[in-house]
């Protein structure tokens, strides 16, 4: 059963986690400007932890991006099933765009068509689909923790190459200014890199859960709801014969109003036909009285006799 906003509770505790540490953050600020700024020789710290915060905050934006979009979905899916058990327009107030409004109109077009309805192939499609919105947080989840180490291969590094001057000319100080650095580096960048693996690592699992939850929600209404709405059942397939054996019999009974239309036309034409043939033989009557009396006219007789 889909549980109503939790992709929302999970923004409210996003907001209330970077909140809390942006305080600390402000509480113990002379604390992280010795670890990030004291003894910084170099830009390679700066450079480092900056691409893992600049890789953090795009993998933060896509998953408040992700929560935004799921808490639209659990209001339509929330709205669809209100509109069935309340009998109203099934899309009224539902987002057009939804997963859950997709899924419905893909249901109606096929009841339509009188296709079979494979839901077991629209589950697999929809999860295709949402494990896509995820690949870059995926990314992001995954190269973080590497980063931390990248870094602090690099800061030591730069120790070593310290440590080694220091080993050639031991009243070098710059060179033990070198291998403090280099610590202070790999400290300040594999500090970095684990609070946002940690900070980031929660909250990707609960978009995980968010959307595990809204494609089961979407796939429970489908199977409780919708697809007996649908896709035909034995008592729907017993109307439909009984509506098509009705419609035989009506085409039945146009059948034979047509043969019977049929069987008076032919009288009617066989009446024609004789009456037609009388009219043929009183006019051949008439013109053999016109022939004989032109014959009596012009004395045709007499002259052949003479």
């Amino acid at each position: 059963m889909l549980e109503s906003g939790h992709a929302k509770r999970t923004l409210i505790q996003l907001g209330i986690l970077t909140i809390a540490a942006l305080l600390i953050a402000a509480w113990q600020h002379e604390v992280l400007g010795a670890i990030y700024w004291s003894n910084q020789r170099t830009h390679v710290g700066l450079a480092i932890n900056g691409g893992i915060v600049a890789l953090f905050l795009a993998g933060m934006a896509q998953l408040v991006r992700l929560f935004v979009r799921y808490d639209d979905e659990e209001r339509a899916v929330g709205a669809l099933k209100a509109n069935i058990h309340a009998a109203r327009d099934i899309e009224s107030g539902v987002w057009r765009g939804s997963l859950m409004a997709q899924r419905y109109r893909v249901l109606e077009e096929m009841s339509r068509q009188r296709a079979p309805i494979n839901q077991s192939a629209l589950a697999a499609t929809l999860v295709a689909t949402e494990a896509s919105c995820i690949s870059l947080p995926k990314f992001v989840h995954n190269i973080l923790i590497l980063t931390g180490v990248f870094g602090t291969i690099v800061s030591l590094s730069i120790a070593l190459l310290g440590a080694s001057d220091m080993i050639g000319a031991t009243a070098n100080v710059g060179s033990l200014g070198a291998v403090i650095h280099g610590m202070s580096t790999a400290l300040s960048t594999t500090m970095t890199a684990i609070l946002a693996y940690l900070f980031f690592g929660y909250f990707y699992l609960r978009v995980i859960d968010v959307q595990a939850q809204i494609i089961s929600g979407i796939e429970e209404l489908t199977t409780t709801t919708l697809l007996p709405r649908f896709q035909p059942g034995p008592e729907s397939a017993a109307e439909e014969f009984a509506d098509i054996i009705r419609a035989a019999a009506a085409l039945m009974k146009r059948l034979e109003a047509s043969q019977h239309e049929y069987a008076e036309v032919a009288i009617d034409l066989r009446a024609l036909i004789g009456t037609y043939q009388a009219e043929l033989k009183h006019s051949s009557n008439r013109l053999d009285d016109i022939a004989r009396l032109l014959r009596v006219g012009f004395r045709l007789n007499e002259r052949n006799r003479e």
